[in-house]
Order: structure tokens, then sequence, then C-alpha cells
């Protein structure tokens, strides 16, 4: 099957960008942020202030600094009767956006109905420093304040400095920035700023519930038929019921959650009897905390230990423990620090190590992105009568998340920030997700329901990545939508993969992919999807509660957590996958077909030659394969992918896709569609599960036939196999291997002439044979 390419607007494009101010030796640059372009800053940090004059007739005053360049104007918060205020804050404006030659730093005393004037401290453009790291900050200077009709000096002091600089300052990234003149609040320009994030330590938490021993039913006279409920959190497991007439029941259950560090709720164990229908009465619990479970890092079991249960009864009207209630149950519990938690997909996991950091290998190498821009950016809201996109990046490479600063009110936002990760395994995916901010106002009772929208994604998986090189490429920011895929715009990234050690990296490649205890000890299908679930609600609730937050839908998205719904458009991506993956197969086939049918006399007689060689020297049979697919691989070197691979529409039938099936796709779980829409879609879902059905009953009805021919199910059919087969161990006993194989060889590729079109005999007796389809209902 031909791979047909994508349209040209979905494609990748390389690109040259002046990364890191030009400075380039060979292939390495060398700048401090050598993958971004580099952006001039004038920098204005306000430190403090004294023996400023009051203006108001109680002899003090509440005391802010305004900082103006041009049309743009940055404020501190303000104090509140102090005339020695300290603010310790930084101003950034872009240099191409200045449009002024003097800077004006001005202290000003609040008042509700105009703000008094204090003083003022002037900077000619043309004579303030540069400054680019690692040369240490610029010490501030005290400043006398000056009258702003006259250059008379006045009272009080202002403690400022003032340099050029680019983004590589390390005041740049919690400074104001000029780009953020129209956010409002300090919630507001707290939602602008870039960020680094942790996600949270996550572990296995094991909880293997052995028995219980003297459980006390609450209706004297019967035998409790006990389980148990385990909570954390929202997490609740139950075990199975113990129907057995005692009061020491029995379960050896493994009960499986994921708890997060710091550990802030306990394990809730509470023992129930079921007494009637769906009603269950506790027979008592017991609480666990976390921080007091035994860790594990390998196969090797922990100790059990026996835990008294408490039952509350009640006294004068108050839930009091019962003092004379003496029932325990048995536990194994332990944290399992060998497992990783997965809270990504597993085809799109950027990190793979385990919990406990002992078990972790040293780093094989270090990953670096720089974003730089994105152009095209779609509308993503409406202000003031016209659309707008108020645009930030996401990255994700294991524990490390990464937020880029908000560029306010732009369709072409340019970023230029550079991140770093430590590498552990290079078949790994790093994922850089577009949003636009919904949350820039503070108090806007609009942005407390809004969620940032998705402008879109890209993945990077490391092992398509040559070492030490640096890739620059414009990747298509393409968004599924009810209505169809649609391009949101482009982003502009360079990334760059250094390896330590590449003795060390090829050795990876012989590892196990997960850590062993997935192997000694795996989880079950069904445990994985719902611990994933778990794992990525705990990321999600964690990050979100950051300052700033990371929102849950920011997260859900990067984690791809609705990945596993039915969608039409997917199953059928998948077939035409498998079949792309079995065309190769076919087309052996068909080559093999035209060489039995001597389509070409010449090939034919090659392959005869061939297949003698082989036949009577056996030992050159693998070397012959082996040496075929070695030079397959050198011949291919030549077409070898150049560019990372990016998101395919064709490949994900994205732009094929049928209207109805998009919107079944979007549809929400359960559905909230009309009962006729979705009678229709259940209709169309038993016919494709018919057809379905049908090829897993002809692949049941061969594997049986095959069972069948030693069964005596049909006895002259078994008779006939059973004669044949020990005519044919005489035969080959008495007869060398090599002329069975020769004599095999000739009639398989025997000529046309004597062929004919009807099936051969041994096919003719198979599907003669019966199968278990005559049993069915």
């Amino acid at each position: 099957m031909m791979h047909r390419p994508p349209p040209e607007d979905f494609s990748l494009k390389e690109t040259n960008p002046h990364l890191g101010g030009g400075k380039v030796t060979g292939d390495k640059l060398t700048s401090t942020y050598d993958l971004v372009e580099q952006m001039q800053y004038l920098y204005v940090r306000v430190v403090k202030a004294k023996d400023l004059p009051a203006k108001d007739v109680t002899g003090s005053c509440d005391p802010y600094v305004e900082v103006k360049l041009g049309n743009y104007k940055g404020t501190t918060r303000h104090f509140e009767k102090k005339s020695n205020p300290e603010w310790n804050q930084v101003f950034a404006f872009s240099k191409e956006r200045i449009q002024a030659s003097i800077l004006e730093v001005n202290v000003k005393d609040k008042d509700f109905v105009k703000d008094d004037f204090i003083g003022r401290v002037v900077f000619d453009l043309n004579e303030i420093p540069k400054r680019v790291p690692p040369d240490s900050p610029l010490a501030p200077q005290w400043y006398r304040l000056e009258d702003r009709k006259s250059d008379k000096l006045l009272k009080g002091e202002l403690m400022l400095a003032v340099w050029m600089g680019t983004q590589a300052d390390e005041a740049f990234p919690d400074a104001w920035h000029s780009d953020a003149a129209t956010v409002s609040g300090t919630d507001g320009l707290a939602n602008i700023r870039s960020k680094v994030y942790l996600s949270p330590k996550l572990w296995y938490l094991r909880v293997n519930v052995i028995e219980a021993q003297d459980l006390i039913p609450n209706q004297p006279g019967r035998f409790p038929e006990a389980h148990v409920k385990a909570s954390l959190g929202n997490q609740v497991l139950r075990t199975r019921i113990f129907s057995n007439r005692t009061i020491n029941p029995m379960w050896n259950e493994d009960l499986m959650f994921v708890a997060a560090e710091p550990f802030e709720e306990p394990l809730i164990l509470n023992v129930e009897d079921r007494v009637g229908g769906n009603k269950d009465e506790s027979l008592g619990r017991c609480i666990i905390f976390l921080q007091h479970v035994d860790r594990r890092l390998d196969h090797k079991p922990v100790l059990t230990r026996w835990h008294n249960l408490e039952r509350h009864v009640l006294v004068d009207g108050e839930k009091k423990k019962d003092p004379k209630f003496a029932s325990r149950i048995h536990l194994r519990v332990c944290l399992e620090g060998g497992y990783h938690v997965l809270d990504e997909s597993t085809h799109y996991s950027s990190d793979l190590r385990p919990t406990a950091k002992p078990l972790w290998k040293s780093h094989i190498g270090v990953l670096e992105l720089g974003i730089l821009n994105a152009q095209g950016l779609m509308p993503m809201k409406t202000k003031d009568g016209r659309g707008t996109t108020d645009a930030y990046c996401v990255a994700k490479y294991g524990q490390k998340w990464i937020r880029t600063r908000t560029i306010i009110d732009s369709f072409t936002p340019k970023w230029n920030e550079q991140y770093t990760w430590e590498v552990f395994d290079p078949c790994t995916v790093l994922t850089i997700g577009v949003y636009d901010n919904c949350h820039l106002h503070s108090g806007d009772k609009a942005a407390g329901g809004a969620k940032d929208s998705r402008i879109g994604k890209v993945r990077i998986r490391l092992s398509t990545l040559e070492t030490d090189r640096v890739y620059t490429h414009s990747y298509p920011l393409l968004v599924l939508y009810p209505n169809g895929v649609k391009k949101m715009g482009e982003i502009h990234l360079a990334v760059r993969f250094t390896c330590s050690s590449l003795l060390n990296m090829m050795h990876m490649y012989s590892h196990p992919l997960l850590p062993k205890m997935h192997y000694l000890h795996p989880l079950t299908v069904t445990q994985l999807d719902s611990l994933r679930h778990q794992a990525t609600q705990i990321v999600s609730m964690r990050l979100s509660r950051a300052e700033p937050p990371l929102r849950k839908e920011v997260v859900e998205y990067m984690l791809d957590v609705g990945s596993h719904m039915w969608s039409m458009r997917r199953s059928k991506a998948n077939f035409f996958r498998i079949m792309g993956v079995l065309s190769g197969l076919i087309a052996v086939g068909k080559w093999f077909d035209q060489i039995c049918n001597w389509k070409n006399p010449i090939t034919t007689v090659l392959i005869h030659i061939l297949f003698i060689i082989l036949v009577l020297y056996p030992e050159l049979i693998l070397p012959t394969i082996f040496l075929y697919l070695f030079l397959i691989g050198v011949w291919y070197y030549r077409w070898r992918p150049r560019h990372p691979p990016h998101m395919d529409t064709r490949l994900s039938h994205a732009d094929s896709a049928h209207p109805d099936e998009l919107d079944e796709e979007f549809d929400t779980f359960p559905t909230s569609r009309p009962s006729d829409i979705v009678r229709m879609r259940y209709d169309r879902l038993r016919s494709i599960a018919g057809r379905i059905q049908t090829v897993v009953g002809d692949l049941a009805t061969q594997g049986e036939r095959v069972q069948s021919l030693l069964s005596w199910r049909d006895p002259r059919a078994t008779a006939l196999f059973v004669i044949f087969c020990l005519v044919a161990a005489i035969v080959l006993y008495v007869t060398p291997f090599q002329v069975v194989a020769l004599l095999t060889g000739f009639y398989v590729l025997r000529h046309p002439r004597f062929r004919h079109k009807l099936p051969s005999v041994p096919l003719n007796f198979f599907r003669r044979l019966p199968a278990r389809t005559d049993c069915m209902l």
C-alpha cells in the first residue's frame, strides 16, 4: 500500500533561524541561549525608596512607583503610610516595541481622587549599560528625585538598577513585561509568567488483604458475609464477599492504589457485612497512615501485620470507640518502589524509571528545547468586538513540566525560551502543547469557569533524532474538531539531543522498556487502565493547585486522557495501519506467485539455482538471510528520514472522516445525543461487529480443523491422515532430506504447463475436515 504524503499545508517545514545571536562554532552553538533567537529587553529593577515627603494633611504618604516608557506604563504595588517602602520589582520592556528616547521612573502618592506626584528619575536610553550573563547582576544605586517641570532636586531617594539585557537574564521570568500592559491584578500577572513545575512523586500502594479474625456481626446469631472496602482519597476498591459460615473470613486479595507524595490522605479499611440486597453494615475499620508504610524496592515480600479494627457506638448521642471490640484484620501493605507509575499513554511515555530513586540509572544525555515563536495562529476568543489570542506553550518530559510566558493579543507570538531535561531513555517522547490563556484578569467572573483553549500539540520521539544535531522546524498545529481537522497555526521549535555516552545509549536498547517489577509481578491490563486513570487525576489535581496553576484541561490534553475512548475514525486508521504492515508480506506473496507462474523466466531460473545451492549447503541459509537484510538496510540508508516524524492527517484518517463519526468521537460518556442518533450508531456498530465476528469465526474454524486431524471426529479423514503420516515417516526415513526438499521445491516452482486451476489435494482434504460450527446455536 503506497503511503500518500500529507497536504502541503499540514506538512513539517525545515527552517533556518538566527539562533543564539549567530554565535556558531561548527555545528555547536555556543551562546547562553543557543537554541533561540536573542531578544533584547530594557530592565528596570525598582528596589526601595527612603525619606519620601508627605503629600497629605496626615503627614504620611501611600507611595508606589510608575515606570513609563513611551506608551507603556508599569506600576508597583502601593504601601499605606510608609515613607521608606521596599518593592524589589523588575520591569522588562521589549526593545522591538520601544518608541521613546527617555525612561521615566515616577514616584507617586496613592489617592482616592487623583494620585499626587512625589518625584521622578529620568534616564536617556542611549546611556543605559548592557549586561549579558554570566556577568554578575548590576548593582542598584540611589537616585535623588527630581521635579517634573524643572531639574530641581526634591526630597527623597529611589534605589534603581537599569540595564539592557536578553531573555537569558535571571530577572526575566519574574519580571513585569510590557506585553502584559493590559493585564490587571496580581493573579492576572501570575497567570502569564513562565514557570517550571514538577509532577508529584507517584507510588503504587499494594494492600494484600489476607484475613480477619473474631468479627462480631450486628445481628447476633448469624455469620457475616464479609468483604473489605479500602479507600484512599477518591479511590475505592472492594474484595470479594466471603460467604462461608465463619467469623474468621479469608480473602488473600491484592488491592492496588496510586498514592502521591506528600501523603495527605490515609488508607481507610472498612470490614463490611452484606446484610441484604446492596445494603452493607460496618463491622469495624482501621486507618493506616502512608508515612509509616514499608517501601519495597524488589519482589521480596514485606512482613504482614495484624491491625485492630475499631467500631464506634452511640453513647449519650455521641460516637465513641467500643472498648470491648476486639476484631482484627491481617494485612500486608507496602509502597511499591520498583514499578513505574504510568500516568501517560504507554505509546507516548516520557519517563520509564521506577518510583524509588535508588533504582535509577545515571542519565545518558541531555534534551534541549528552544520554543521560538508561532505563526498564523487563529483567533480563539473575542474581545472588544475583534478576535484575539493570548498564547502560551506547555512542554512535558519526565517529571518536569514547563510553561512559557503568555504573549498578549498576538497571532505571531515570540517566546524565545529555552529549557533542558536530563534523558534516561532514548525511547521516550517530548510533548509540546500550545494554549490560549483565558485567565488574564483577576476578579473576572467569566474567567472563573473558563477553560484554556487548546491550539495544538506536537510530539517528538527522541529515538528518531540524531545526537548533537540541532533540528529547527516549523510544526503545524493540528486540532480535530467535530467539523473536521483544522490547522490552528504553526509553532517554530529548535531541538537538540546530546548524548553523554554513545555506548551507554546503545546498551539501553538491550534493557527492558519498563522496570523489572512489571515483568516479575505483572499487573493486569484492567489494573493498569484503572491505575493510569487515577494517576492522571492526581497529577492534574496537584498541578492545578500550583501558582500559577497548570489547569486540569491542559494536563489532561498533554497526557492524552481520552485516547482510550471508542472512535470509528481511529479504528479505521488502526485497521489500515495493520494492512500497511501486512502489505510487505502480501507483496512478497505476489512476487513468489509470479515466480511460481514463470512470469519472468530468467528470475525463476535464478531462484531455482539459489534454491538448489541452499538445499545442498543448508549452512548458508541463515547467513544469506542476514546478509540480504544487511544489504536492504544499507540501501535504504540513502532515503533515511531527515526530519522528525509529525502528526499525519492521512494516517489518522482525520481528513476523510465522516461528520457523524467525528460527532460520535466528541460525544460525552455516557452519551448525551438524542435516542435516534444513538440507535443509528448502535446499529452501525452492530454491523461492523458482525463482520469482525465472521472473521473471528472463520479463524476459529481453521484452527478446529487442524485439531480434528487427530481427534477422530471424522473417522475416515483421521484414518487417512494417520496412514499418510505412517507412509511419510517411512519415506522420509529412507530418503535423504535434501532430496525431499529439492523435490518439494521443484513441485512448488513447477511450470504453469504442469499446473491446473483446481485446488490441490491437501487443500481439498483440509477443507472437508469438520469444525465445531455444527455445535453453535
